[in-house]
């Protein structure tokens, strides 16, 4: 199935090493999900506090036939995020973990052992 991802940078130099990153990350989200319609990345840097230096915050939207996942990690007191890198990481561990549930749900049980019908097993 093609995918389709926009990568938006809102006061972020886009570079070649971060685009690769989330086209890295997205990837692996196919694993889960091969489903995916199309998705939209925003990598964020609001204007912050300077005593309390940059963090960055990752949004993400990721279209299914069945669901839209949506993360939004605005963790302004979440240090680990001063990283954009993690704060990728992060944003993306939370959509797998989504995707994930998701196709927990739409699996079909495993076949009870009561089910089987054994008058036509032969003898």
């Amino acid at each position: 199935m093609t995918h389709e991802f926009q990568i938006v940078f809102r006061n972020i130099e886009q570079t070649n090493a971060l685009v690769d990153a989330v086209e890295k990350k997205i990837n692996k989200l196919e694993r889960y999900c091969d489903q995916i319609i199309t998705g939209r990345v925003v990598l964020d840097s609001p204007h912050n506090n300077h005593h309390k230096g940059k963090v960055y915050s990752i949004g993400l939207e990721i279209h299914t036939p069945s669901k839209e996942v949506r993360v939004n990690q605005e963790q302004h007191d979440n240090h680990a995020h001063e990283d954009l890198y993690v704060a990728i990481r992060d944003a993306f561990n939370a959509a797998e973990r989504q995707l994930k549930s998701t196709d927990k749900k739409y699996r079909k049980n495993p076949l009870n052992k009561n089910d089987i019908d054994f008058d036509h097993q032969a003898a």
